[in-house]
């Protein structure tokens, strides 16, 4: 048996003339946690149909467990769970039922079925809520509820699609506390997420970016990626700020989050001095200013600025 679950080899996928795919390679492990990461339209969700094996590549060759995703796609879907971002079961149909009826659709028999429904309703924490109507659960729940039912042909790997996305953070941290029991006991997760502190949670972390994968490393090895020294900068006026310290030298990068800027700077003792000095001559109050470690976000927003210095006017392609 491979060590390798999943293998990609030199994948294009085209929506006519439309590029979705870049030549994409990659391997994952088995027992690992793949997170996949991105903005709107890099190819992550088109990523994890081709690895569902319900849509073919352009060209190229991905093999999910052992078998090819083209040839033998029937073997691909009995050891795979894939959960879609949308909520795909039976509203009008009780938690219990909605299990019963995917036991149905893999083939798991009556009496197996039982032990399998009760163990997964446990798991997920849905025992008390067997009886009310999917539809009727919180949004927390129903994703809980499309995990189990992923989980009823016990697959070695398990694909999802933004699975926490708009519910509450208690909601998210239960769900990932599930993943994380699922990863101890073997199995294999790839998960697209647009929240930095679950792809901290992963073993490895692939950014994608119109159709190419950019980086696949550790999370810690993509924090190192950054080239130069962080500093976190507050002031009255951002827009100011940025103007006044853009053509500074050892000023490499300025990134804006929320009330904060980051400026990424050859060398941090000097920068803040550099700066400091620059915001004072013109008048400009710094509230705040110091060196700090780079998050995963920092290094993820500087290698697509770097990308996209490097393919001025390209194309952003659908996802």
């Amino acid at each position: 048996m491979s060590e390798n679950i999943i293998e990609v080899e030199n994948v294009t996928r085209k929506f006519r003339a439309t590029l979705a795919i870049d030549r994409l390679s990659l391997a994952v492990k088995r027992g690992e946690i793949l997170g996949l990461v991105g903005p709107d339209g890099a190819g992550k969700t088109t990523t994890l149909r081709l690895l569902a094996a319900i849509m073919d590549p352009t060209s190229g060759r991905v093999r999910v467990a052992g078998y090819d995703t083209v040839k033998e796609p029937e073997e691909v879907k009995k050891r795979i769970g894939y959960m879609p971002q949308q909520f795909s079961l039976y509203g009008d149909l009780s938690v219990k039922e909605n299990l019963n009826f995917f036991a149905d659709i893999f083939g798991v028999g009556v009496e197996e079925r039982k032990a399998r429904i009760a163990r997964l309703l446990a798991f997920s924490r849905l025992t008390e809520f067997q009886d009310r109507p999917a539809g009727q659960l919180s949004g927390g729940m129903q994703k809980k509820l499309a995990l189990a039912c992923c989980l009823l042909h016990q697959p070695e790997l398990l694909l999802l699609d933004e699975p926490t996305t708009g519910v509450d953070p208690i909601s998210r941290r239960e769900f990932w506390d599930i993943l994380t029991e699922l990863h101890l006991s073997g199995v294999t997760l790839v998960v697209t997420t647009p929240y930095m502190d679950e792809a901290e949670r992963c073993s490895r972390v692939a950014l994608m970016f119109q159709g190419r994968l950019i980086i696949c490393e550790e999370p810690e090895v993509i924090k190192q990626q950054l080239a130069g020294d962080l500093i976190e900068l507050r002031t009255a006026n951002l827009g100011r700020t940025r103007e006044a310290i853009r053509g500074l030298k050892g000023v490499l990068e300025i990134q804006t989050y929320g009330d904060l800027l980051h400026v990424i700077v050859s060398n941090g003792t000097e920068g803040i001095q550099l700066i400091t000095r620059e915001l004072t001559e013109r008048g400009i109050a710094a509230q705040d200013i110091r060196q700090t470690k780079p998050r995963l976000e920092d290094s993820f927003v500087s290698l697509i600025q770097k990308q996209l210095a490097q393919r001025p006017g390209g194309e952003v392609i659908g996802e």
